[in-house]
């Protein structure tokens, strides 16, 4: 199941008109240096992927996806400063914990092998 905020449509849907954009929106789970994270890109229609409707936006995600991080939500908050580092943007969200992956390195200071 996927749950998309009204913030977070109202967001893709902005971007997607700015920039005119008809792709569907795929949740994907990447690994990163911290571990796993849920994240959203442009992607196309692939044979078995589950299909969720949010008004006129379409969104993917691949079944075994699914099955690793339960119900997923998409959100978006503000910044909370002018300097863009106040953490605002997508926040991309699952029922159950993501596990693995990471080596608790940063990638802040570009130390991110393990």
């Amino acid at each position: 199941m996927l749950k998309v905020t009204e913030a977070a449509l109202v967001s893709i849907r902005e971007y997607l008109d700015k920039n005119k954009v008809e792709d569907p929106l795929r949740v994907v789970l990447e690994n990163g240096c911290a571990g796993p994270n849920l994240v959203l890109t442009l992607d196309g229609q692939r044979d078995g992927d589950r299909i969720f409707r949010e008004g006129d936006i379409t969104f993917l995600v691949e079944p075994n996806v699914l099955e690793l991080t339960g119900e997923i939500q998409v959100d978006f908050v503000k910044p909370s400063s002018g300097c863009g580092c106040g953490g605002g943007g997508f926040r991309v969200t699952s029922e159950k914990q993501l596990i693995g992956g990471g080596c608790g390195s940063s990638c802040a200071t570009g130390s991110c092998g393990c």
